[in-house]
């Protein structure tokens, strides 16, 4: 392993930049689903999921591992929406054993209207602003970072 060069000031000062422009983009866009479609990032998240998922429904475990939550989160966001009638509980599978969780139609209208407005407002709030050549080397970099990042 190679020793890191130390940071310098300017170093510093880009990353603290690049950290408060991601927080203010993600306050930013949460807001507009909270204020536009009356939901949370993390409602948001589980309906993308589920809207993507064949049959929009997934088990339960699935869910977890798409969002990369623990169970017990899951289990209290599945709870909270299943009470404002957005998901529902489902059987799973060719025996009916396992435990589901799919979109109501309340929750497709809302997977739907949200999709366009959170894409609108990151168009609005990012893409839009950005050259293509930095929307390219965001995207590479983007690229790059994830897959020495993620697990294999």
């Amino acid at each position: 392993m190679t020793e890191a060069r130390p940071m310098d000031a300017e170093d510093w000062e880009f990353w603290d930049t690049w950290m408060r422009a991601q927080r203010l983009l993600a306050r930013e866009l949460e807001r507009g689903l909270q204020r536009d479609c009356d939901i949370s990032k993390a409602e948001f998240s589980v309906l993308v999921t589920l809207w993507q998922a064949v049959g929009r429904e997934l088990r339960v475990g699935e869910l977890s591992e798409s969002l990369g939550w623990d169970k017990s989160r899951v289990s209290h966001q599945l709870t909270r929406m299943e009470k404002r009638g957005l998901v529902k509980r489902t059987q799973y599978g060719a025996d009916g054993r396992r435990a589901g969780i799919g979109l109501t139609s309340e929750g497709r209208r809302a997977a739907q209207s949200a999709i366009l407005v959170h894409g609108g407002n990151i168009r609005r709030h990012f893409l839009d602003s950005l050259t293509p050549e930095q929307a390219s080397a965001i995207r590479a970099w983007s690229e790059q970072t994830a897959d020495r990042l993620e697990p294999h």
